[in-house]
């Protein structure tokens, strides 16, 4: 938290926004502490260390894990997130509208498998799950408050990063009678989620977009004094993902909510232990399973699974033309299209996708990779 907090106060520190008429003193640690916690929801006034920033966020983390509705996303449905996720620019995230495109006001989104993020740091994370809260964002700049979703990441205790120190840390915890979980809480996002820039045209999100990476780079070259080397180790079947703008995680539930919200991923129940298969009690003469370690194949009534839905949310050919044989899926960019409502009898401009494109039971494209999914 000191860290985040320092280099985003020395950036702003060097930026126009020294330049106000009537600055009030001490801006930019308002604004540094408006741009992360009040982000986070947290409302003024601030904490007065991060000692206690820390315990506010262990707060919510705790309210989070008691309130929310456990989602499991299949390993088709995931790739297909994850190719959404890529086509979608930093300021695409801020046409999210919560109330519309969110299907449950708190939820926790546990993956099929760990993604390695690469982050800005060179530090490399395992990421196994998403929580995400509504909440209200304060902002100073202007001041306002702000319908927002606050995301927070989870690491996998035992996934492919396994520095020493944290190695060590598990087997201290494991000794001193205090196991850690297997879900360990890693970072806090927040996100707006009303919607503000659904009605911007093109070009301003593409400046938008540009402004945001300018400021993580600037942010890049503050935090540079702890940068270390990118290790060789650890990464997801897909490789690791780059995370140089800290967006990933915006970009991961922006595709994940509107994938769901647009048919193009399902919940459904989870589904039940095929016959004669062992569970968690150890039957049939297995050894027992780690107690800490749920198996996935058992119905659990309050355990849903986002999957592929099928068919296709958008038909591959306009009427009285010839149909197209796609080969493969592919993920469509988010774009504006001039949509006619007959009640109001209007065009209005909306935004569609991002969106999976193709026949259900075909390979998923993303970029220069293929990967074969199931439906």
């Amino acid at each position: 938290m000191n860290n985040v907090v320092s280099e985003l106060y020395a950036v702003l520190a060097n930026s126009n926004l020294t330049d106000m008429p009537d600055k009030p003193v001490d801006i930019e640690q308002d604004a540094a502490l408006s741009m992360t916690l009040g982000k986070q929801g947290h409302p003024p006034p601030w904490p007065r260390s991060a000692g206690e920033a820390a315990a506010w966020q262990i707060r919510q983390i705790q309210k989070l894990l008691r309130q929310a509705e456990i989602l499991v996303i299949s390993p088709a449905a995931h790739a297909a997130v994850m190719a959404a996720a890529a086509t979608l620019e930093p300021a695409d995230i801020s046409t999210l509208d919560r109330d519309r495109d969110i299907p449950m006001p708190t939820g926790l989104l546990v993956l099929p498998e760990p993604i390695v993020v690469v982050n800005r740091t060179g530090t490399l994370s395992d990421t196994r799950a998403f929580g995400w809260q509504f909440i209200t964002q304060h902002q100073i700049l202007p001041t306002a408050r702000y319908p927002g979703v606050r995301v927070t990441t989870f690491m996998d205790r035992d996934g492919p990063v396994q520095p020493a120190a944290w190695r060590q840390a598990v087997s201290q915890a494991r000794a001193s009678g205090n196991p850690l979980p297997p879900l360990m809480p890693d970072g806090m996002y927040g996100m707006r989620g009303d919607a503000c820039l659904a009605e911007e045209s093109t070009e301003t999100l593409a400046d938008l977009s540009e402004f945001h990476r300018q400021m993580q780079r600037a942010l890049t070259q503050a935090s540079q004094w702890r940068a270390e080397p990118v290790p060789e180790t650890g990464e997801w079947a897909g490789g690791r993902v780059d995370d140089p703008y800290d967006d990933f995680v915006g970009r991961y539930m922006f595709a994940c909510w509107r994938l769901l919200a647009q048919g193009v991923t399902a919940v459904g129940p989870s589904h039940p232990a095929p016959a004669g298969r062992t569970t968690a009690t150890g039957l049939h003469g297995s050894a027992p399973r780690d107690p800490d370690v749920r198996d996935p194949d058992v119905r659990d009534p309050d355990v849903r699974v986002i999957r592929l839905a099928a068919p296709s949310p958008r038909p591959s050919e306009p009427a009285g033309e010839t149909k197209r044989m796609y080969h493969h899926r592919w993920p469509v960019r988010m774009h504006k299209v001039r949509q006619w409502y007959p009640s109001r009898q209007e065009h209005r401009v909306i935004w569609r996708g991002p969106y999976i494109k193709g026949p259900a039971d075909a390979p998923l494209m993303t970029g220069e990779k293929a990967y074969l999914v199931d439906s």
